[in-house]
């Protein structure tokens, strides 16, 4: 095979592989703490631990041993990690099956990490198998895709909701919709409204990056047609007022964007068990 000499592409190859292996990591850390419980995004979760660590470990042994499916793990090891961050930024433009990302360190950080496994992997499969495209430097190709891809990562990071919450609003109506056979409490749009199981009636236990995934719901609530329940106040730890419902703090689920959504009910996620209100409390 020509190209760079043995020891320098198991080297190479060692170091493309570890950048795999750290998106992973905390893909999984991430799959553990919470995304397991979200529909369809869960086992993608998990996929994609499973393939980063399988390709990880095909480009070690295939560069160590210089075999000649080296530059193919190496190719697949690269399109992977440009295709996990292609998911992330979609997942914080659009949404992927319901959910909607927000910006957390984890996600800027496994994102850097998939650019820089990208650019590794690429150049080295390339300078491999000595591959030259036509006055088209082999480095300066790759970085150029590389540049470019954090350039996105950068503007999906500063487009994307912020993990230190949001900005508090007057209080609103709280009304009651219906999601499925369950009638249910609402905001003043009609989306549904949710508990947190470690809150207490006197303090919230989302902060910092959970607010924006759940959203409180800020100021001094009035009850509209249907509603029942005992409406009140908590002070959150940032001094903001947030409503409750007989008791428990109320959220909105960022996943959920219409009436008769209820896409965060029984998820476990960021520390504890979410369920929707319903107007029974």
């Amino acid at each position: 095979m020509r190209g760079a000499s043995l020891p320098r592409r198991s080297l190479c190859g060692a170091v493309g592989a570890g950048f795999l292996i750290a998106s992973g990591a905390i893909h999984l850390d991430l799959y553990l703490t919470g995304y397991r419980t979200i529909p369809t995004i869960g086992w993608m979760f998990l996929l994609q631990v499973i393939a980063a660590f399988v390709l990880a470990a095909m480009i070690l042994v295939t560069f160590w041993t210089s075999g000649p499916l080296a530059p193919l793990t190496a190719a697949a090891g690269a399109l992977f990690a440009l295709s996990t961050l292609g998911g992330y930024l979609l997942s914080i433009w659009v949404g992927l099956f319901g959910f909607r990302e927000v910006r957390t360190t984890a996600g800027i950080v496994a994102g850097v990490l998939d650019v820089a496994a990208f650019a590794f992997l690429a150049a080295l499969v390339m300078l491999s198998a000595g591959l030259r495209l036509p006055r088209v430097p082999v480095i300066p190709a790759v970085a150029l895709v590389s540049v470019v891809a954090l350039a996105l990562l950068g503007a999906g990071a500063a487009t994307a909701q912020s993990g230190s919450g949001p900005t508090a609003s007057p209080g609103q109506q709280l009304r009651t919709g219906s999601v499925g056979s369950v009638t249910v409490l609402t905001n003043s749009k009609g989306l549904t409204l949710y508990w947190f199981a470690p809150d207490t009636s006197t303090s919230s236990k989302c902060t910092g990056s959970c607010a924006v995934y759940w959203p409180p719901v800020y100021g001094k609530p009035s009850a509209g047609a249907g509603v029942t329940g005992k409406l009140g106040t908590i002070t959150r730890p940032d001094g903001t007022t947030q409503a409750t419902y007989n008791g428990r703090p109320l959220y909105t689920y960022v996943s959920d964007t219409a009436p008769g959504q209820a896409t965060g009910n029984n998820l476990d996620l960021n520390g504890g068990v979410w369920h929707e209100v319903t107007v029974t409390g």
